[in-house]
C-alpha cells in the first residue's frame, strides 16, 4: 500500500556534475532570457546571506510549519545537491534555523531554498552555504509530519523536480530541467559574451541607440509638440 503524503524516494538519475559546473559563473538574468523569462522563482524567495547558488535538487514537500521532513532531507542529501523546501509558502512558522542549517554544511549540502520562512537570520548570514528563503520567522517548526522527498514540488509558483538545476545569484534563483540544460547554457553563454560586447561600445562611446527610435515608429508612437 503506498502511503500518499508521507513517503520518501531516492534519486536514481542526477546529471552529470560536470554539465552542472558549466554554470558557474553565468548570471542568472542570462540564463532566464535564454528560456523565456518563464522559470524563475518567485521574487519573494530571497538570498538570506548573499552567497550564490548552484547544484541539483533534493526535493522536499512538507506540512506547513513542520520540518520533520527537512530533518530527514539533510540526512538523505548529497554534496552537490539543493535542498528545496515546499512549504507552500506560508511564514507563519519557520521549518529551519541555525542548528540545522550547520548540519547540512557539515554534510557538504550545496544551498537550501525554503519556500517558507527560517529563522536565526543573523546566524546563518555568518553560514559558507547558500540559503534563500520567503521569509523570516521566530516561531519554530513542529516535528510531526506528514511530506514527501524527492517527489515534484513547487517553489515560488515554479515545479521543481529531484536532479533538475539550480542557478541562483543576487536577483534569484532560475529553474533548469537537465535535458534541457546543454543548449540553454551555449544559448546563455553567447548571452553573457553579446553583453561584455555591449559593456565595452558603452564604454567606448559606440553603443549603436538607433533602435529605440526606430521600434518607437514601427509601433506607431506619436510624437507630440
Amino acid at each position: 500500500m503506498s502511503n500518499v503524503g508521507f513517503r520518501i524516494f531516492t534519486i536514481a538519475n542526477r546529471p552529470d556534475k560536470v554539465l552542472v559546473e558549466s554554470f558557474k559563473g553565468l548570471p542568472v538574468a542570462n540564463i532566464a532570457d535564454e528560456m523565456n523569462r518563464l522559470y524563475c522563482v518567485n521574487s519573494r524567495i530571497k538570498s538570506v546571506n548573499g552567497l550564490p547558488l548552484l547544484g541539483t535538487a533534493f526535493t522536499v514537500k512538507t506540512r506547513v510549519g513542520d520540518n520533520l521532513m527537512l530533518h530527514k532531507a539533510i540526512d538523505m542529501a548529497q554534496p552537490g545537491e539543493i535542498i528545496v523546501v515546499d512549504v507552500q509558502g506560508d511564514l507563519t512558522n519557520s521549518v529551519t534555523g541555525e542548528i540545522m542549517m550547520r548540519q547540512a554544511v557539515k554534510r557538504g549540502i550545496s544551498g537550501v531554498v525554503v519556500d517558507g520562512a527560517v529563522r536565526d537570520a543573523e546566524a546563518l548570514r555568518e553560514l559558507t552555504m547558500p540559503i534563500f528563503a520567503a521569509g523570516i520567522q521566530p516561531n519554530g517548526p513542529y516535528k510531526d509530519g506528514p511530506g514527501e522527498i524527492n517527489v515534484p514540488v513547487c517553489c515560488g509558483g515554479i515545479v521543481v523536480k529531484p536532479g533538475d538545476i539550480l542557478v541562483g545569484d543576487a536577483d534569484g534563483i532560475v529553474v533548469i530541467d537537465p535535458q534541457d540544460a546543454p543548449e540553454i547554457l551555449e544559448k546563455a553563454r553567447e548571452k553573457y559574451r553579446q553583453e561584455q560586447v555591449k559593456f565595452k561600445a558603452i564604454e567606448d562611446g559606440t553603443m549603436d541607440r538607433s533602435w529605440v527610435d526606430k521600434t518607437l515608429i514601427k509601433l506607431g508612437c506619436e510624437y507630440v509638440r
